[in-house]
């Protein structure tokens, strides 16, 4: 009779386990992929908002810029939000929120009210986002688990390039005269769409054990974003005023008082914000580093790619988005080769796409010195469609290196990490590459200003591809 009822409630445990279906990971891919389009999908209609609002250079890089500081300063927290009340209840409402943040970018009178907007986006994509991969991680395992992964980096990857394609042909599409407009009022029909497929498909999951909210680690992580990210962002438009160096020269010294309450946390024994044991996983360490250089350039290249096309080659907002049309079909197609092809080879993998990558980045190169300033879809289509092949070797299998080793406890935790490294990354590489780009573009002339960020990149992807050769050979 005892064994009976204990068989039953192991029936019962095993049947509350909850498990995230085709449908429940469509849509939270579908989710995955909206905040990384809208961080890309307004640099090809920058100029198109910049002149019907009015808006000085400065005010136009806060709205790229303010976006993605909320992103990167809230992504960890939202994944310690959702452990503690609930995935699947952050993720709704994160959506929701997200829809109309969205629908207030698309209806703001002014161009602050446009940047406050994208503040104000930004976070809700902070919310949403982390509960996707923890989602994945918590109510996946095995193969399924390994596939839904590189689902998920495929669509990450993807959506970077196919944000900047969309927003030139809807700027362009003038959909009932709403011109720039509809690259965010596009968001809201979508997302009602995923919040009535939400509430059908995607489990609700949550740690076992939560922690409470780690108030100090909170904020002095946003402080350190804050102070490295903002002033790189706006230094240049700004001219470089005091702020922007006090800002940077006390960057360090935040981090550190960051690290320090971390491991204080830690070794007391409660969670914070960013564990610091969970940075002994050598996945986790080393994967993270190898973000950092990608996600430069992957943003740097698709800004500068932008304002390169528009404003030197003469290129309308359609022109330039389709540029880019080799680069997300090689992506999209190369991408779902890539789990045989980790299986087979391992993370070396990884490798083989960088050398890939720097091959189509060299094309592209050479491509501008020569033929500039005629440069469009058949002058790309070469450099364009192995940097994206490269490219989607790369990030689909690293996320999953990241959190191959994060337990199921921790994975708001841990999908919150990758995604503000990520975050901050992208944010660095506009800010970089971007800065180096507009700076050499007086002096040196459209094509040297892009052809030296070319090269730039270059060298970064070379870093990318010395760090895989530390990656684990095989994913947990």
């Amino acid at each position: 009779m005892t064994e009976t009822i204990t068989s039953r409630k192991a029936d019962r445990a095993t049947a509350a386990t909850p498990s995230l279906g085709g449908l429940g990971l469509f849509t939270v891919l579908l989710a995955a992929a909206l905040p990384l389009i809208d961080f890309f999908i307004v640099n090809v209609a920058l100029p198109t908002i910049g002149h019907d609002l009015a808006a000085s250079e400065a005010v136009l890089e806060l709205v790229v810029a303010g976006y993605g500081l909320a992103y990167a300063v809230l992504l960890v927290l939202g994944g310690r939000l959702g452990d503690l009340f609930g995935r699947r209840r952050l993720f709704l409402g994160g959506m929701a929120a997200f829809g109309l943040t969205s629908l207030a970018c698309g209806l703001a009178p002014s161009a602050w009210t446009l940047v406050a907007a994208r503040v104000a986006q930004g976070a809700a994509s902070a919310a949403m986002l982390p509960q996707v991969l923890a989602t994945i991680q918590a109510a996946t395992e095995g193969r399924r688990r390994a596939k839904a992964m590189g689902l998920y980096g495929a669509t990450a990857g993807l959506s970077m390039v196919a944000g900047q394609i969309l927003g030139g042909v809807l700027v362009a599409a003038d959909i009932w005269g709403t011109g720039w407009r509809s690259v965010f009022l596009v968001n809201v029909p979508v997302v009602l769409v995923g919040l009535f497929l939400a509430t059908r498909a995607v489990p609700e999951t949550r740690s076992q054990r939560p922690e409470p909210l780690d108030g100090p680690g909170t904020v002095l992580l946003a402080a350190a974003l804050l102070t490295l990210l903002a002033p790189l962002t706006e230094g240049r438009a700004a001219g470089w005023p005091l702020w922007t160096w006090l800002s940077l020269a006390a960057f360090p010294l935040v981090a550190a008082a960051f690290y320090a309450v971390e491991r204080r946390a830690d070794r007391a024994g409660r969670t914070p914000l960013v564990p610091p044991s969970l940075f002994g996983l050598l996945s986790l360490r080393r994967g993270l580093l190898l973000i950092v250089p990608f996600s430069i350039g992957f943003s740097g290249f698709m800004f500068v790619i932008a304002v390169a096309l528009q404003q030197g080659a003469g290129l309308g907002p359609v022109g330039a988005g389709l540029a880019l049309v080799p680069m997300a079909v090689a992506f999209f197609f190369v991408s779902l080769a890539g789990p045989r092809l980790v299986a087979r080879f391992g993370t070396r993998v990884v490798t083989a796409g960088a050398a890939i990558q720097g091959v189509g980045v060299g094309l592209i190169a050479v491509t501008a010195w020569r033929s500039w300033p005629d440069l469009g879809l058949l002058e790309l289509l070469p450099g364009a469609a192995i940097a994206g092949a490269g490219q989607a070797l790369q990030l689909p299998v690293v996320f999953r290196i990241v959190l191959s080793e994060v337990p199921p406890a921790r994975a708001g935790v841990g999908s919150g990490v990758m995604i503000t490294t990520q975050q901050s990354a992208l944010a660095l590489g506009v800010a970089t590459l971007g800065t180096l780009f507009l700076s050499l573009v007086p002096g040196a002339g459209m094509r040297d200003a892009l052809v030296t960020t070319l090269l730039v990149q270059l060298a970064g992807v070379a870093l990318t591809a010395l760090l895989s050769l530390r990656l684990p050979r095989t994913i947990a």
